[in-house]
């Protein structure tokens, strides 16, 4: 039985300051590979490349992962700023397209950090472009100092909503998470269901309402340490179980 196939999003970063790539972390094609236990591979956010039709027939899901350049507010209606950061235009033509397709679908979907933003705004939903200037808000971004353990390290609780998705997964309702992100949801789209927040309020965790297929997304970095971490591990098994049944599901429905 071959594992499914997991694409997995890349950004646009320049190589020595000159030259245009597309890259992912490691770490979010290892948790695919050796927690999901399917397939990585790497998808250019360059949508003159591919159209969604035929990534979606190359892949059997796909997992958004975090960036450093942020959702361009023209996506949900907003004016940028300062405060908003770097963008990515090519990666938001090819992302928010695509989640819509496979929610739709039922094409399993895993959205992490930018990804999680990305599904709020391909549902309609808004972003705030600095959450920690809210009054209330903890700043949640990456810790400028430190080795890279202390960066990803647990740093807040999530509190899970009564009969989330996310409690059956993970066997809780209260989960520690680390926390890398300077944007956050403002408004959910109409199909949002935020499932965990913040000690702050600050939307941790969501679900797509009516969603036919596996969508979920969170704010945190669960591919840090995805084979030990006791959130991460049964978040990237529940999404592997979701690839092999759209798998093998459809091509018993094609025979």
């Amino acid at each position: 039985m071959r594992k499914p196939v997991v694409g997995v999003v890349a950004n646009s970063q320049l190589m020595n300051d000159q030259y245009q790539v597309q890259a992912t972390g490691n770490r979010y094609v290892e948790a695919v590979a050796e927690v999901a236990g399917a397939v990585p591979l790497i998808i250019p956010a360059l949508p003159h490349c591919s159209g969604v039709e035929e990534l979606m027939a190359a892949c059997d899901g796909f997992m958004f992962p975090g960036g450093r350049p942020n959702v361009h507010p023209e996506e949900y209606g907003h004016e940028a700023t300062e405060a908003h950061g770097e963008f990515d235009r090519a990666r938001d033509g090819v992302t928010l397209p695509l989640i819509r397709a496979c929610v739709e679908a039922g094409q399993p979907v895993l959205g992490v950090c930018r990804g999680f933003q990305e599904f709020n705004v391909a549902m309609g939903g808004t972003l705030h472009p600095e959450i920690r200037d809210l009054p209330g808000r903890m700043n949640h971004r990456m810790p400028p100092d430190g080795t890279i353990e202390e960066k990803f390290a647990l740093r807040h609780t999530v509190k899970l909503e009564p009969g989330s998705r996310f409690i059956e997964i993970f066997g809780t309702d209260e989960v520690m998470v680390n926390s890398l992100h300077g944007q956050g949801i403002e408004e959910p789209g109409p199909r949002i269901v935020i499932d965990g927040h913040a000690p702050d309020g600050t939307p941790e965790a969501l679900t797509i309402k009516d969603a036919p297929g596996f969508a979920l997304a969170v704010q945190w970095h669960p591919e840090y340490n995805a084979a030990a971490d006791p959130v991460s591990k049964p978040l990237f098994e529940t999404f592997g179980r979701a690839l092999m049944d759209w798998k093998y599901g459809a091509a018993r429905a094609a025979e």
